[in-house]
């Protein structure tokens, strides 16, 4: 009986070596990932086509494949009409860990547009250029830019977003990746220089696979084994950190196992 019992203790400490060795390894790989966010990698960049029919985001700003090679998507609008624009930029990767953000800290985006367009008349159903940014389908912040020129030249435009406490934790399993939203409509300029003048109107984005301007999201990211609040604690034992290592709960429970087995191999010699 002894000997079994050594023997079992034998090998859950192996299996508990295992976990240990292995569990690093898992979570270095997802930190390897340049188009996942990190401490080290924290900064957002976006793509698209030539006609921002799709427009999305990585943390990878080497990659750049599938985006437009000029580095921005235009669409133009011919007259009598109106530049009438709501499309989404989507993190397309998908979220191999939560990423964490620094409650009270600044999430900032720096995007460049070029819009060509009449302003508004007062009986006319118009939006100023605005960005809003969501945690998957939930709207964490929204802000309008009235500044934003329409004459037909670049702008760029930054935005400070406070990081409150819904917006610390952007979960993998809950489809909580960033998205950012960006709305426009105004009519396209009329005017009797248009006889003989091209007047359609024009928006553009520019995307960061170009060197012009600066084409980002600066996410405060920290570190991804940070404690988790008690709401969200549900099934953590004794309120353990909810994202450690891969493995360290089965490593805890295997060196209580290990314990347990040398406790009654001592037990069993006293009785012999």
């Amino acid at each position: 009986m002894a000997t079994n019992l050594r023997l079992q203790s034998a090998a859950l400490v192996v299996l508990l070596l295992v976990s240990y060795i292995g569990a690093p390894a898992s979570a270095q790989e997802v930190q390897e990932d340049p188009k996942q966010p990190a401490v080290d990698n924290p900064h957002m960049h976006i793509y698209g086509t030539d006609d921002f029919s799709s427009c999305f985001s990585h943390f990878d700003g080497e990659d750049s494949t599938g985006s437009a090679e000029d580095g921005f998507g235009t669409r133009n609008y011919p007259e009598n009409s109106q530049v009438d624009v709501d499309f989404q930029c989507s993190f397309n990767e998908g979220f191999r860990e939560d990423m964490y953000l620094e409650e009270n800290s600044t999430i900032q985006i720096d995007m460049t547009f070029n819009i060509y367009s009449a302003d508004c008349a007062d009986n006319q159903e118009c939006t100023n250029l605005t960005l809003t940014l969501k945690k998957g389908s939930l709207e964490v912040a929204t802000k309008e830019f009235p500044e934003m020129n329409n004459d037909g030249n670049d702008q760029t435009i930054s935005w400070s977003v406070q990081v409150d406490r819904n917006m610390t934790r952007w979960n993998k399993s809950g489809s909580e990746e960033p998205v950012i939203q960006i709305e426009y409509l105004k009519p396209v300029y009329q005017g009797l220089d248009c006889i003989i003048l091209d007047c359609s109107g024009d928006f553009t984005i520019y995307y960061s696979n170009q060197n012009n301007t600066k084409v980002e999201v600066n996410f405060p990211v920290m570190n991804k084994t940070m404690p988790v609040d008690n709401e969200d604690d549900d099934g953590v034992l004794g309120g353990a950190v909810g994202d450690a290592l891969p493995g360290f709960g089965l490593m805890a429970g295997m060196a209580a196992l290990a314990m347990a087995a040398v406790a009654g191999s001592r037990i069993n010699r006293r009785e012999e």
